[in-house]
């Protein structure tokens, strides 16, 4: 069972209350992005906004720790060679993050910009064709516009590519019903 304050919003202390939960978030560059903790070790997201607006991926395998109580730290490296650091600290709305992102994906951004689990031989082919050095680094807060309790291992939470307003139609209640599946397809 989820704890609750007074007013019955969730307040996340342990890393089961972490885990299942999908976010929306805004970095303060204006890239922004979506993301579900699908389980303990796994993770799936969107991108609308920045460089790579347009990316997804289901089921990158990711480090996911708590800090301390409320505070959660998750890390991955995918196979186009980006890193990614996490640290969401969602009782206050916030996050960091910082992506490393290679050089190639830097003068190349479009080849990533797609559903990569259909194109992973062309993230190794690519990775392993364009110069990797050096890395750019975007270290950035983050303030959370959106959380859901999606459950664990969901697989309607991302499901589709991101268009244009899937956001807001998150936020707003127009794309999950009340048993978190899909209401647009």
């Amino acid at each position: 069972m989820a704890n609750l304050n007074r007013l019955g919003i969730k307040v996340f202390k342990t890393l089961e209350d972490f885990v299942g939960t999908h976010f929306v978030y805004t970095y303060d560059n204006g890239w922004e992005y979506e993301w579900y903790c699908k389980n303990d070790h796994t993770v799936d997201y969107r991108i609308h906004g920045g460089m790579v607006k347009g990316r997804w991926v289901k089921d990158q395998e990711a480090h996911i720790t708590m800090i301390t109580e409320g505070v959660y730290k998750i890390a991955w490296t995918e196979p186009t060679g980006t890193d990614v650091a996490l640290d969401f600290v969602p009782n206050e709305k916030k996050l960091n993050g910082t992506i490393f992102f290679p050089r190639w994906v830097k003068e190349h951004p479009e080849i990533t910009v797609c559903f990569q689990n259909d194109h992973i031989d062309l993230m190794k082919e690519s990775r392993e064709k364009y110069p990797t050095y050096p890395k750019m680094v975007v270290p950035e807060f983050a303030s959370i516009t959106y959380m859901g309790d999606a459950g664990v291992n969901n697989e309607e939470v991302i499901a589709q590519a991101p268009y244009d307003g899937m956001t807001a139609d998150i936020r707003e209640g127009r794309f999950y019903d009340e048993n978190y599946c899909q209401l647009k397809k």
